[in-house]
């Protein structure tokens, strides 16, 4: 397991994954009226709103909650008033942290992340204290019956993709983030909305976790995504597999 895009696959009690259920409605609708108010109210027409929506129907989000959240912003003065802030840090065993955050209380949104970072054997440092250790890119994802591996990657490079990787999973596109919007919209046109779109955070080097050292940094991972103003969570680790499986059936 690298990093945290997989983290989310740990098994959790029917209770967690409830909680953890209703956290990610609530932040998906908070990126959606940010989307919205920031841009166009239509998906159409702004990039950023798009990649919003899909997210939420990825997550089975009704789409009567998706219009609801785009009306909200809409509406003058009625929408929250968030900013987007970026913290970052190191966690235990010189793990380093990326976290993003939609929030309209900046002091509590960093009183919150930076106690979670210390309760948790981390700390918390200034911007671009750790980002130098990620690189920005553009990644796109679609189910691997869309098209052949040969497919996926002569769209990619005709787009001005960076790389794209097949597996039986599916298919995945890099991009740099300038080119991020254009090659979504070259690879959309031609194999029809993916099934995630998103700039995201890769780290260069991964450090390697056994698992009591795995266990303490997944517990600040959690609480950092337990926070309402939290998005999301990048780090550099690697967990090795059979580490994850004993995790997984504690």
């Amino acid at each position: 397991m690298a990093g945290h895009s997989q983290f989310k696959n740990i098994m959790h009690r029917k209770g967690a994954q409830d909680a953890r259920r209703a956290r990610q409605f609530a932040k998906l609708i908070r990126e959606i009226t940010v989307s919205a108010r920031v841009g166009l109210p239509d998906p159409a027409a702004n990039p950023r709103l798009r990649a919003a929506v899909i997210a939420a129907n990825k997550a089975n989000m009704s789409k009567d909650t998706v219009e609801r959240a785009i009306k909200k912003a809409s509406g003058a003065g009625v929408a929250d008033d968030y900013v987007e802030v970026r913290y970052e840090g190191y966690g235990p065993h010189g793990v380093a942290l990326i976290v993003e955050a939609l929030t309209d209380n900046r002091n509590r949104t960093a009183g919150d992340v930076r106690a979670a970072f210390a309760k948790h054997g981390g700390a918390l440092g200034e911007t671009n204290a750790v980002s130098f250790l990620f690189s920005r890119l553009g990644v796109i994802r679609y189910a691997a019956g869309v098209a052949s591996p040969d497919a996926m990657l002569e769209a990619a490079i005709e787009a001005g993709a960076e790389n794209a990787e097949s597996t039986g999973e599916g298919h995945e596109v890099t991009t740099a983030a300038d080119d991020f919007f254009a090659v979504r919209d070259a690879m959309e046109q031609r194999f029809g909305p993916p099934e995630e779109a998103r700039l995201d955070w890769r780290p260069a080097t991964l450090v390697t976790l056994d698992e009591a050292r795995a266990v303490g940094l997944l517990k600040l991972i959690d609480a950092l995504e337990e926070n309402d103003d939290v998005q999301n969570v990048y780090a550099n680790f690697d967990i090795p597999d059979s580490v994850m499986a004993r995790l997984s059936a504690a």
